[in-house]
This record gives structure tokens, sequence and C-alpha cells, in this order.
């Protein structure tokens, strides 16, 4: 297997584009060779614990309602363009993703990272919900099939919380300041959200490399 560490944070719309066109390409290649986990990056690390109402959040990241309708204008784009729905009507607040890092890290140990992805990149996105509140996190572990009750257990407690944000730092000390990025092998650094074509070159060329080293 291969390697393909993913950074990400799950309210960043590009992540959500990007695992869109990446999971189609991952879909013509049932027997495709990567081994996937994924690790923290905050877009807002300084973000208050309860969030921030979506709308001030993004006026006052792009200097009033014109700036944030400008600088989305191409994620929506994007959006439509790979069939990821996104409904900013509903989206309200703007969370601190700290806790949905830990449920992240705590799904990987259970094998379910990218369906909790997956769950939290709908709830933020598709449903607005709060993917910073504890009760959220919760059902979302429900429906990954994890211990619900666990995971509202550990929310209780700092559990993992320096060792993510350690992880996020020693990203940006490598380089990594946008995401989402891609890294295949421990060494190729795949930056933004690429097309699915881009990936099924990518899984060509490495399933054809596999193939001449068993030859």
């Amino acid at each position: 297997m291969v390697k393909l560490d993913i950074i990400s944070d799950p309210i960043c719309p590009w992540c959500y584009i990007g695992k869109t066109n990446l999971d189609k390409a991952l879909l013509q290649f049932p027997d495709h060779p990567f081994a996937i986990e994924w690790h923290p990056f905050q877009l807002n690390p300084d973000m208050p614990a309860g969030g921030m109402d979506r709308r001030e959040y993004l006026e006052t990241k792009f200097g009033g309602k014109e700036g944030a309708v400008k600088a989305y204008a191409p994620v929506v784009a994007h959006a439509e363009k790979v069939g990821a729905l996104i409904n900013f009507d509903a989206m309200k607040v703007t969370p601190n993703t700290i806790d949905a890092h830990r449920l992240i890290h705590w799904a990987g140990i259970e094998q379910r990272q990218s369906l909790v992805v997956d769950l939290l990149f709908k709830a933020y996105f598709v449903e607005g919900r709060d993917i910073g509140s504890h009760e959220v996190l919760a059902d979302i572990a429900d429906m990954a099939e994890m211990d619900a009750a666990m995971v509202t257990r550990l929310l209780a407690t700092d559990e993992d919380t320096q060792m993510l944000r350690d992880r996020d730092a020693h990203r940006r000390k490598m380089g990594v300041n946008s995401v989402p990025t891609f890294i295949v092998a421990n060494q190729h650094a795949v930056p933004g959200a690429q097309p699915t074509e881009t990936w099924v070159q990518i899984i060509t060329d490495i399933q054809a490399q596999i193939a001449a080293s068993e030859a």
C-alpha cells in the first residue's frame, strides 16, 4: 500500500471539494493502492471555543459582505461543477474545529476516519450543523458506529487536544500553509483541491510502478 496523508480542516470548502474529487477517482479503482490517513489543520486556531456567527466571521475576514461574496464565488463555482452540495443558507455558525479534529483522530483508531470526515462535511456544508457542538459530534460518532457515549466522555476532557495542536503546528513548520494538502508516499506534496483527472493519473502511475517492481 502507498500512504496518502491528507491535511485538512472539516470547515474548509476546498477540502470538501478536494475529497469529492478524490473519491470519484477512487471509485474508478476499487483496488487503489492508497492507505489514507487524515491530519489536523485548523483554519482558525484562535476561534473562540463556541465558534462565532458565520456572517460576522466572513465579513470580518473578508472586509465586508461584498468581499465575502467575492471570496466565495470560486468556491461556489467549483462546488457546483463537481457536485459537492453546499447549503450556505443553512450555515449559521463558524465553529472552532479542535473537537472535530479529536473525533477524526479517535475515528482513525477504529479505521473509520474517512467515514467520519464525510459525515462532518455533510453535517457542516449540507445540513448547516454546528460541528463544534459536542452533541453534534457524538451524533456523528454514533452514525459512524463508534461508541457515542465514550466520545461524549472524552469530549468533556482535554484528551488529545494538545497533541493535535502540536501536530498542526508541526505541519506548519514543515511548510504547510493551506489546505487541503495531500502527501503521497511521505514525499510528494499535492496541494489544493486537485481535479479527479489528476488523481486518476496519479493512481495509474503508481499502479504501473507497482506492477513494474513486481515483474
